[in-house]
């Protein structure tokens, strides 16, 4: 098909999406932060919601929305500081429901629903100001555009990049989920690992409020 992606371009693409994507950031210690305050279950699902909210970018990106979003720095910093105080929200939250979290992990308890914490993992995704830049300033630059049908390239190349992500966000959120079930033999330790993981939540929306463009 014209359209279609070369097969260097995408590997290049997938090299560099690669490289962005093991260096842990939002969506990444979110996940964790999620996994060892709630566990295997909320990390996957957290992992599904924030896939859903990166891909939605790769479709502003395609529609060229994109483009205002890294053309406007007022759109680019209200969308940070939105994500950030997200990040902050879900910290405090999680700090003050430390103390619960044993009969939550237990079953005796009422668990988060998992709707909700698929729609708070596509809040995270879709305002990642990382892969906001990412997408707005680097995927384009892997686009064709003498091959024509320039949003289906991006939507193509923006696969790719959710499937590696999908496989990374996983496997940070199982190895964090399986070292909470060491923790979560004693409520002292739950209770711990429950604020650690709040804690983190707290410091990446700080971390993400207090990240500027390289402009």
């Amino acid at each position: 098909m014209s359209f279609m992606v070369s097969t260097d371009r995408m590997l290049a693409f997938a090299a560099m999406s690669f490289l962005l994507i093991v260096i842990p950031g939002p969506s990444v210690l979110f996940v964790i932060g999620r996994a060892l305050a709630q566990g295997r279950r909320a990390a996957l699902t957290t992992v599904a919601g924030n896939t859903v909210g990166a891909y939605m970018l790769i479709v502003a990106v395609a529609l060229g929305i994109g483009a205002v979003v890294e053309r406007s720095v007022l759109v680019f910093t209200v969308l940070k500081l939105v994500g950030a105080a997200y990040l902050v929200f879900l910290g405090v939250k999680a700090w003050r429901e430390r103390g619960s979290l044993q009969p939550t992990f237990t079953g005796v308890g009422v668990a988060q629903g998992g709707l909700r914490t698929f729609w708070e993992g596509f809040a995270v995704g879709v305002t990642n100001p990382k892969t906001i830049v990412f997408f707005a300033a680097v995927l384009p630059q892997f686009v064709d555009r003498s091959q024509g049908h320039v949003a289906v390239q991006m939507l193509l190349l923006g696969l790719v990049f959710n499937i590696i992500a999908v496989a990374s966000d996983m496997a940070w959120g199982m190895v964090a989920a399986t070292a909470r079930d060491w923790f979560a033999r004693s409520p002292q330790r739950l209770s711990l690992v429950g604020g650690i993981g709040g804690l983190a939540m707290i410091g990446l929306g700080v971390t993400v409020a207090a990240t500027g463009r390289k402009d």
